[in-house]
Formats: C-alpha cells, structure tokens, sequence
C-alpha cells in the first residue's frame, strides 16, 4: 500500500479499501464519503450518524462503512472524526458543478464567498473553488466544517484548500 509510504491515498486504493458510493447514489444528492483506512479502536462517526447509516460494529478497530441508502448528506460525522477522514460530496448542484464539504482546522476559517485553491489528498492544487457554507456550532467542538464548490469533474479528488490563499 503506497499511502504507507506516501502518507495519502490514491483513488484507486480507497476503492479497494472502503465502500463509496456509485455514480447512481451521487446523482440522488449529497453523500458522505468515508476515507478512513486505519485498523484503530474509533467510532465517533458510527454514533454521530442518526440515521444509521454508517456502521462499525465489533470489534471497535473494523473500518466504518456506509450504507448510502440511508445517508442524506447531513454531514454530521464530518466534525466528529477525529481522523479528519469523511467528507460529503454534492454532486447534484447543476451547471457543472459539484460541493465538497470538509474539516478545516485552521486559521484564519474561510469565509462564504472567498475564492480558494481546492487541493487534493496529498495537498497539491487541483482547481479554484468558492467557499459556499461554513457551519461550527458548539456541537463540533472547534472544527469548522467548509463547504466549497468546484467543477464537478474534480469532485472525487478535492479534499481541502490551500491555506493563506489570496485572490
């Protein structure tokens, strides 16, 4: 496994280790994406789902799967990993773009509107993006969870922006 070495994932290897979802199920509306490939004793994202859509089960090290049918795209669980490994992905925005929503811990936390440098797994720019929802109510414990939208052919690659950015 390369994101050993490498320390990010692939594409192509998160498919071979986690369950995401179909083109079908993307086109039905927002849908969190579990990135998460660790054999570690965590499940805050399993409890955090009120809708049951992710599961763990026992022992606590298994790796969370999704099911999509239940999963609305709330992004609830986005905040509570502390892995900083779900994200919910909006393909169904029209016009040719597509939302990718994710923790931010840093500062300064965007802004709705800013323009942005969407980055992949490994931190490298992809596309521009405009910030278009930023939610961090006390439940999420100082993790802001950023919503960006970019061009839908990048939306299974983005996972965060670049930081200190200035248009």
């Amino acid at each position: 496994m390369s994101y050993i070495k490498t320390g990010y994932l692939e594409y192509s290897e998160l498919e071979s280790l986690q369950t995401l979802p179909d083109e079908k199920r993307y086109q039905e509306g927002p849908v969190a994406v579990i990135e998460c490939v660790q054999n570690i004793p965590c499940n805050p994202c399993e409890a955090s789902c009120k809708f049951g859509a992710i599961h763990i089960g026992s022992p606590i090290t298994n790796l969370p799967t999704i099911d999509t049918r239940k999963c609305i795209g709330c992004g609830n669980c986005i905040a509570k990993c502390p892995g900083m490994a779900i994200f919910v992905v909006n393909k169904t925005k029209g016009r040719g773009i597509a939302s990718v929503s994710f923790p931010y811990e840093y500062y300064p936390v965007p802004k709705v509107g800013d323009k942005c440098h969407a980055v992949d797994r490994k931190g490298e720019y992809i596309c521009d993006g405009t910030v278009s929802k930023v939610v961090n109510p006390a439940s999420y414990d100082h993790t802001p969870v950023v919503t960006i939208d970019i061009p839908i052919e990048y939306a299974n690659e983005v996972r965060s922006i670049e930081r200190g950015y200035q248009p």
